[in-house]
């Protein structure tokens, strides 16, 4: 069984920004999403992929993702997504043996800036950058899939 172990933190301040090594501009939609799971649509640059992930609450669950033609992730995006779509943009942030994902969020997201950690076990407890704050891995409303359906500007 592939299993996603991360955890998520509000971003804090700017200090970060120092530090990235690269990035990338993504743009993702939900083809659905309910109780059980969601099925995601993303085009990253010049890669695609469908993923699909249980909707389990918490910092591990089960996640799929397979490669498909950017050409079809575009025609996904374009005719059979939720909207909003999400669009943010991903930052590679090295810290303390771990890289961090910061996502700043545009469109009806903008103003929301998150990170992510992946871990290799649920327990695992990374050293905290300076520029993380809150925890929100058990928060729903940080989910992508949720960000669809109650855009943070709205909050």
């Amino acid at each position: 069984m592939a299993q996603e172990i991360e955890k998520k933190f509000l971003v804090v301040s700017d200090a970060w920004k120092d530090q990235v090594t690269h990035s990338v501009s993504l743009r993702q939609g939900y083809l659905c999403g309910n109780t059980q799971a969601s099925v995601r649509v993303r085009l990253a640059g010049e890669k695609a992929d469908l993923n699909i992930k249980s909707a389990t609450l918490g910092v591990e669950r089960q996640e799929f993702e397979y490669a498909i033609p950017p050409q079809e992730a575009q025609e996904l995006l374009d005719t059979l997504c939720m909207r909003p779509m999400i669009e943010k943009t991903r930052h590679y942030v090295p810290h303390a043996g771990h890289v961090w994902e910061v996502d700043v969020f545009e469109g009806d997201n903008a103003g929301l800036v998150v990170a992510e950690v992946e871990l290799n076990a649920p327990t695992d407890e990374p050293q905290l950058p300076s520029w993380v704050g809150q925890e929100v891995s058990h928060d729903p409303r940080y989910y992508n899939t949720s960000l669809v359906q109650h855009p943070f500007k709205n909050w």
